[in-house]
Order: structure tokens, then C-alpha cells, then sequence
């Protein structure tokens, strides 16, 4: 603001327009928004509008406790007032040589008392109400992830439905685009909150990761779900339609984008939902035994990885900050096992949360997404039985039961073709001495098995990608890493593989987390795209 004050000083036609555009800009986002009904409104300063009993009491209490602190306020500084007022010294006031007086000690102690009486009783009504969750007709579910709210129907009509409510990708899109549009902006998600209007609601809420917060004001709720307790409330909502909350507890870098939002239908339509999802549930259930193809998983997995990986670890697979990327991780590409103990168990207390909620069909189409897509073209695969297996304790040695992926009779159409085509033998990794660029003992023999992978195939084509790590001068690193990327190069081409199947790709820098060793010093001979 400074750098711009000073651009424009002396110069007050330039801030006149400035300003003027800046208002009017102001004021054409503010026409676009309107109240959302069940949610925040333009301009608001008090209580969202009440739809349940409990949040009407809330309300009472508030204007009550707002009108006894007012007239305290201004009884007590309009005493004091009159008297520096009246009592000033210029007036030829004397200040009074009284010692005490036990009739006003006394009003002091009982007068306070009284009102804090009169508050407390109100007060304790309610607050023994919102504890009050017994008999509830439907008992559901929160759990708080990082980030996004999961629902478990437990008990009432509708118990065994569960789903995951997720900010919905457009308005994600908006934000990172810096374009809010609609009156529910960052408060649209996939799947609300569906509940019957009338019935005792009871959430139970719980966390899977962080300290996440369950707050619906229009309901007047707000309960802490914390990874370890259970913790309930309730709320039995007093008419139809649509109400919005959000996390109320400060719980990681996407906090703004874990909005709550909950439908209330009349009973007829909700009973409506109820076999619509029962019915939807028995469609998407997966026959536990069934083994996939790889095109399978890949389609299944992008659809996973998008509503649940993405958000951290991006859409190019690259993540950022502190998250690890996943294009070119070497437990994505050769530790199994490695990988689907982290999918399970999360890691760095809980920087990368834990996804057992996600079935076993999601966690191998999520691995194997992971490991055919972007550069991963690694052609292997994860079936839904080694997490099966997995969650019992028994993690496969090298790859699972299916690590390599079978040919399939129809690739899927959605699926990418890469993926489906990517030799078995891929990648292979040529090694380096430090500083160096000219092949070793070790690298002749890997790249002896390549050439003769390549002879063996030669409808595959492949990509060379040189690593380096972030430390030292970044131009010499890249250019020590072509060099590399070029012996290799040669080597194949000496070995008989024409030119025009080999594509050199631009070095790649290895963080910290993927080892910067012996990782940083390889070339990978891998499927090209």
C-alpha cells in the first residue's frame, strides 16, 4: 500500500480514479451476493435466523445478557460520569471524609449477585439442554478429516449409509482462480448432510487426524471433534431447507475449504433418500474377490485421487512445501508394501493423514493410479486384496499379488493408454559416481538388461530422465544431469536402439524426502508417454 501511495502521490487525478474504481469494483462484487437462506447474509451482525429450539433459547439468552450488561454499563458509567462531573474541584467541591458504609458494602455484594443469579439459571437451562441427547431418533456420525467431513448413519432410518462430504471442485477452482461467484461460495460440497425435518437428531463427532470443529449455527451446534474422544450433541431442525456451517477449529492450510451442509426434507423425501442410497450403495458395492485390470484401477483411481489426494498433492503430482510429490517417488515406484503402509497409517503425525476409511478397492485404485500416471509409467499394479491383506498385517514382499499388470482383453476408454501399454520391466535406473557422467561397471549391466528389454520390444519407446538434488548451483547440477541423460543415450544407441525411440526429458531435482544420495545420481530409463 506504501509503494502504491507513493506512485500516486502529487498525482491527485490518478487517486481519484483509483479510488473510484477500487469502490466501484467493491460495490459490483457486493451487488452480486445475496443472503444465502441457512447461511451467512450480506451485512450480518447478529445470530443466524434460529430453526431449531435450542438455537431460539441461544437467542433469548443473548439479547437478555446484551440488555443486563447495557443498562449495568449505563447506570455505572452514568453514576460515575455525573459524579466527576458535578463533585469537579473548579466547582469548589470537597471530597467526603466518610470511612465506610456497611448498607452499601452490602448492596454491592447482594445487587451483583442477584444478577449473576439471574443469568446463571437461564444459562444452565439451556446449556443442561444441548447435553441432552437421549432418545434420538437417527444417531450420525462426524468424523473430521484433513479436509472434509465423513457421515456414518448408526442408528434410525437410514443406518449402514456413509459417505465423505467434500468441498465441491468448482468452487475450489474459483478460489484458486481468485473469482468467488454465488451466494454459497465455499459452502457447496459433493454430498450434504441429509436429515428428516422434526426428528432428535444426535451427532457423534470424532476426528481421524487434527482437532476439527462441527458448527452449524442456525442450529445452534458446535461441538470439537477430536481424534481419540467422542464427543455428541443434537439438534432437531424446525422446518426444511438448506443450512450451512463450517470447521470451527483452526485445523491445517485448507481450513477454509471444509464447509458443513446439511438438508433438511420432510419425512416423505427423506425416506425417498434413504433407498436411493441404499439402492446407489448396493450398485457400487465391490465383489471382494474379484480381480481388477489394470485400466480398471487406473479409471477408478483417478476418481479417488481427485477427491481426496489432490487438494495436497496437486493434480501434476508434484506436491509443495513439506508435501511429498508423488511423480517420481521412489516408494511409489518401487516400495509397495512402503506405500500402502502409509496410504494406511498416515505419517508425520498426521502431515499425511491416514485413509482406512477408504475401502480396499479405493486403496489399490489410488496406489495404482499413483504409479501409471504422470511419469510413473511403471505398469504395475496393487489388487484390493493385498490391502485386504494389508490391513491384517501381511504387506506384500515385492509387489502383490498382481505387481505386474496383465494384458487386458479392453482397456477401458477412460483409462489412459500409456498406463495400459507401460512394459513390465520399466523402469530401469542407471546409477552414477558422484560428480560424474561417464558409465560405470554397474550401469553397463543395467543398461545391458535395457537394450535388451528394447530389442525384445520394439514397438516401446522410451524417455531418459536425469535426477539432481537441490543442493550446490542448480546450473551445474542440470547440466551434469544431461550429461548423464545423453551417455545413457549413447549407450542405447550403441547397443542398436534407433534414435527416434529414445526421448531425453528435462532434469528432474530430488528433495530431501526422496533421498538426495544415491537418488540424486541416476538416470531412469522409463516408458515414454
Amino acid at each position: 500500500m506504501k509503494s502504491i501511495a507513493n506512485k500516486l502521490s502529487g498525482v491527485p487525478g490518478q487517486v481519484a480514479i483509483w479510488s473510484a474504481a477500487w469502490m466501484a469494483s467493491t460495490a459490483a462484487h457486493a451487488a452480486r451476493v445475496n443472503d444465502l437462506p441457512g447461511g451467512p447474509a450480506v451485512n450480518q451482525l447478529n445470530l443466524h435466523p434460529p430453526v431449531t429450539k435450542i438455537a431460539e433459547a441461544q437467542h433469548g439468552l443473548h439479547w437478555m445478557l446484551l440488555i443486563i450488561c447495557t443498562v449495568i454499563f449505563i447506570l455505572v458509567f452514568g453514576v460515575m460520569f455525573y459524579s466527576i462531573w458535578k463533585h469537579r474541584k473548579s466547582q469548589g467541591a470537597k471530597a467526603a471524609t466518610f470511612h465506610e458504609s456497611v448498607a452499601v458494602e452490602v448492596a454491592w455484594t447482594v445487587v451483583p449477585f442477584l444478577i449473576v443469579i439471574g443469568m446463571a439459571l437461564p444459562a444452565t437451562k439451556v446449556v443442561v439442554a444441548q447435553k441432552d441427547t437421549t432418545n434420538a431418533d437417527l444417531t450420525i456420525k462426524a468424523t473430521g478429516y484433513q479436509w472434509k467431513w465423513g457421515y456414518d448413519y448408526i442408528n434410525g432410518e437410514g443406518a449402514g449409509i456413509g459417505f465423505l462430504s467434500t468441498l465441491d471442485s468448482s468452487q475450489r477452482a474459483l478460489s484458486d482462480a481468485g473469482t468467488p461467484q454465488g451466494d454459497d461460495y465455499l459452502l457447496r460440497v459433493d454430498n450434504p448432510l441429509v436429515v428428516p425435518v422434526g426428528k432428535k437428531i444426535r451427532i457423534i463427532t470424532t476426528a481421524n487426524d487434527v482437532i476439527h470443529a462441527w458448527m452449524v449455527p442456525a442450529f445452534g451446534v458446535k461441538q470439537d471433534a477430536i481424534p481419540g474422544f467422542v464427543r455428541d450433541t443434537w439438534f432437531r431442525a424446525e422446518q426444511t431447507g438448506d443450512f450451512y456451517g463450517q470447521c470451527a477449529e483452526l485445523c491445517g492450510k485448507e481450513h477454509a475449504y471444509m464447509p458443513i451442509h446439511v438438508k433438511v426434507l420432510p419425512q416423505n423425501e427423506y425416506t425417498a433418500w434413504v433407498e436411493e442410497q441404499n439402492k446407489r450403495m448396493a450398485a457400487l458395492a465391490d465383489d471382494p474377490n474379484k480381480v481388477w485390470t489394470l485400466p480398471e484401477l487406473v479409471a477408478r483411481g483417478q476418481k479417488v485421487y481427485a477427491a481426496n489426494c489432490a487438494a495436497c498433492h496437486l493434480e501434476n503430482g508434484k506436491g509443495g512445501g513439506a508435501i511429498k510429490p508423488l511423480d517420481g517417488s521412489q516408494v511409489v515406484l518401487h516400495d509397495p508394501a512402503e506405500q500402502m503402509r502409509v496410504l494406511l497409517n498416515g505419517r508425520l503425525n498426521g502431515a499425511m493423514p491416514s485413509w482406512k476409511q477408504l475401502s480396499d478397492v479405493e486403496l489399490a485404485a489410488v496406489a495404482t493410479y499413483s504409479k501409471n500416471h504422470w511419469t510413473n509409467q511403471t505398469g504395475k499394479m496393487i489388487q484390493p486384496s493385498d490391502f485386504a491383506a494389508a490391513r491384517a498385517g501381511k504387506f506384500p514382499e515385492g509387489g502383490g499379488t498382481a505387481a505386474t499388470a496383465a494384458p487386458a482383453a479392453a482397456p477401458a476408454a477412460s483409462a489412459p493408454t500409456t498406463a495400459a501399454a507401460a512394459p513390465a520391466g520399466m523402469p530401469f535406473q542407471v546409477f552414477f559416481a558422484t560428480g560424474e557422467s561417464a558409465l560405470g561397471g554397474e550401469a553397463s549391466t543395467t543398461l545391458k538388461a535395457a537394450v535388451d528389454y528394447l530389442q525384445a520390444h520394439p514397438e516401446v519407446k522410451v524417455a531418459l530422465s536425469g535426477f539432481v538434488d537441490s543442493t550446490g548451483n542448480a546450473d551445474v547440477n542440470a547440466e551434469l544431469a544431461k550429461n548423464r541423460a545423453q551417455a545413457v543415450r549413447d549407450a542405447l544407441q550403441a547397443g542398436g536402439i534407433a534414435a527416434e525411440r529414445i526421448e531425453l526429458r528435462k532434469p528432474e531435482v530430488i528433495t530431501a524426502g526422496q533421498g538426495s544420495d544415491q537418488a540424486a545420481r541416476r538416470v531412469d530409463i522409463g516408458a515414454a508417454g
